[in-house]
């Protein structure tokens, strides 16, 4: 069994994410194979591109249902930007993408009239519950985004950051097993960091060895 595995379906930063792990001292095991997901003690499903395409990619691969296997079983998640937004039903993106589906809720284009879409850049995150993955992460942080689409969960129970651009947004979503957000912790410095290293020990007491 591994202790970390990121999931490998060709995303962008893939190898971005690999390496902050690494850097906070984590040895991850970087995979395509469904049975190396499902045997993982934590999993991170990160994700740049559009929903059509890594759909595909996942079911092309098999790692679809190994994914959602994984997170029903209540073992520890962690999405990141577009790996956050497949957990959906569906996404409007694409003319229209059946997701996952370990959320119920859609992902919709992103309405901020006067501002320029995508969201680039910097922004601060507002946490509306307690989590162990905010450790030492103080209220209103700001992080890195790059998107045009955002989730709409249809329990807002499991929303645990929101955004303001122009209107405001969900940033981060959060149940019992899973913890995800729309911004890039890797390309977030130091509190990026803070949140992988929080993420993995809130893993290790979840799923201890």
């Amino acid at each position: 069994m591994r202790d970390l595995v990121i999931v490998d379906y060709g995303a962008g930063n893939l190898r971005s994410v690999a390496k902050a792990f690494v850097a906070l001292g984590y040895a991850p095991f970087v995979t395509s194979d469904p049975a190396h997901v499902e045997d993982a003690r934590a999993l991170v499903l990160p994700g740049v591109g559009a929903a059509g395409q890594i759909m595909r990619s996942l079911q092309v691969l098999e790692l679809d249902d190994a994914i959602r296997r994984y997170i029903r079983a209540g073992r520890p998640f962690l999405g990141v930007c577009m790996g956050m937004q497949v957990l959906m039903d569906w996404s409007d993106e694409d003319s229209g993408q059946e997701c996952l589906g370990v959320f119920q809720g859609r992902v919709e284009r992103m309405t901020s009239p006067g501002l320029k879409i995508p969201h680039m850049g910097w922004n601060a995150v507002r946490q509306v519950q307690r989590h162990p993955v905010w450790t030492d992460i103080p209220d209103q942080s700001y992080f890195y985004f790059v998107h045009s689409f955002v989730v709409q969960p249809t329990d807002p129970c499991i929303v645990a950051g929101r955004t303001d651009y122009g209107t405001e947004f969900v940033s981060a979503l959060a149940s019992e097993n899973a913890f995800c957000t729309q911004f890039h912790p890797e390309k977030s410095g130091r509190l990026g960091l803070q949140l992988y290293r929080n993420f993995a020990e809130w893993a290790s007491s979840l799923y201890p060895r």
